[in-house]
């Protein structure tokens, strides 16, 4: 994949914005398979961290971020701003939506 740069700030020190492309998204659903969920489950009882879930998490925080990034890129962007993450999850269901303004930068 080509180089982009992300940025949660709405401005990027060093560079100027040359062109704004619009809001752009990385959207993903995962879910555990049964016996896993299972097995995570059970862990609950003893309670601390479920490293299943975090796995998960992580896996689909990188997972709508590519797609955020492939979607700028398919727009001609170099920069992705603002970049922010939403998040929600539902029994053993993790959605995220990764977002913002996909714009094209130049060095100052």
């Amino acid at each position: 994949m080509e180089k982009i740069i992300i940025s949660t700030m709405n401005d990027l020190p060093g560079y100027k914005v040359v062109e704004v492309y619009g809001e752009v998204f990385g959207l993903t659903t995962r879910s555990r398979h049964l016996i896993s969920s299972i097995g995570q489950g059970l862990k609950t009882i003893a309670g601390g961290e479920i490293g299943g879930y975090t796995k998960l998490q992580k896996e689909t925080r990188e997972e709508a971020m590519s797609r955020l990034k492939a979607e700028a890129i398919a727009l001609g962007a170099n920069a992705v701003l603002a970049m922010r993450f939403d998040s929600s999850t539902f029994d053993t269901i993790d959605s995220v939506a990764a977002y913002g303004t996909a714009v094209k930068v130049e060095k100052i």
